[in-house]
């Protein structure tokens, strides 16, 4: 099968078309036949040999794929060949076939198209967990949003006026990705590569500061973020897309009663009922038409180095999706 691997640490060019073995499920297995796969920021950061945690080489990126089962382990009960499915994996999802565990597979109507259906689950359940579980969002409490055209940020803000919050703040790089944010439900739209743009978060908020924050970019963006925290306000913290790691005195935040949290995703999967319950209702909005999956660009396997590079440039929108079979 085709597959995009990597066999050391370094940029985009490190990324191999190669051929491999065609995996056999075994046990509670699942192989599926992938007919999209998206590309996460945790993507790049596992190629850079940056991520939360290790990553062993030769390694095949890709965490949520969807397609259709062809063959499933011994001891598979949930799903048979020929489902349409979803998965969230370690690995294995830049390729023609993935294996993934039953656990993990999530069927899908026949209605639903297989890019939009891998498009949800990484950047939803992240989206979710951050302002609901993490962040503790209240009807009525103001959220900024970094990123907000992106995969987390444009289903952030949907989710967040979902949920109740009074104001959404949304923040990115043009005045094309703020108008898709305003699409989304942005009540308030910052250019954060503008000086002063954290005085004009204080402002939209008249003086109070924002509930919740997400902040994904690490450096001088997480110290200007935690000066736009209220009384009380919860900082949520779910990447370093900058590569730069902040430092802070954390008694800092005694004065004013506030937090800063992390958020990563693979341990909230180890919450069977967590995951279960919010990626049902995330499932659930989709179909009423409540939120909206952005699809931004889809590129054939072969394209995922370019891809890489398009991301870390800041110059996708949306989700960005792989196509194996093209």
């Amino acid at each position: 099968m085709k597959a995009i691997q990597f066999k050391q640490f370094g940029g985009p060019d490190v990324l191999e078309r190669v051929e491999l073995e065609r995996p056999v499920p075994k046990g509670r297995e699942v192989l599926i036949e992938v007919h999209a796969s998206a590309v996460n920021y945790a993507d790049t950061a596992r190629r850079e040999g940056q991520y939360v945690v290790k990553t062993n080489l030769p390694y095949v990126p890709g965490a949520e794929v969807a397609g259709f089962v062809v063959e499933v382990g011994e001891n598979v009960t949930k799903v048979k060949p020929g489902d349409r499915v979803v998965t969230i994996m370690e690995s294995g999802g830049y390729a023609e076939y993935a294996i993934s565990d039953e656990r993990s597979i999530i069927p899908i109507p026949a209605e639903l198209d297989f890019k939009v259906a891998a498009a949800l689950p990484v950047q939803g359940l992240s989206a979710y967990h951050i302002l609901k579980t993490m962040g503790m969002l209240q009807p009525g409490e103001s959220v900024l949003i970094h990123a907000a055209a992106g995969g987390v940020g444009t289903l952030a803000v949907q989710l967040a006026k979902l949920f109740g919050a009074g104001k959404v703040i949304a923040t990115a790089s043009t005045s094309e990705k703020l108008q898709l944010a305003k699409e989304m439900g942005a009540d308030v739209l910052i250019n954060y590569t503008e000086d002063g743009w954290e005085e004009k978060v204080l402002e939209a908020t008249n003086g109070k500061g924002v509930d919740v924050a997400l902040e994904m970019a690490g450096g001088d963006v997480f110290y200007k973020t935690l000066k736009c925290l209220a009384y009380f306000g919860r900082l949520v913290i779910y990447g370093v897309a900058s590569g730069q790691q902040s430092k802070f005195y954390p008694s800092s935040l005694m004065a004013k009663n506030q937090s800063v949290i992390g958020f990563f995703l693979p341990p909230l999967m180890r919450r069977v009922e967590l995951i279960n319950h919010s990626l049902t209702e995330l499932f659930t909005y989709l179909e009423e038409g409540k939120i909206q999956v952005t699809i931004g660009e889809v590129f054939p396997l072969s394209e995922a180095a370019n891809v890489h590079t398009l991301m870390q440039a800041r110059k996708t929108v949306g989700k960005v999706i792989l196509e194996p079979k093209k």
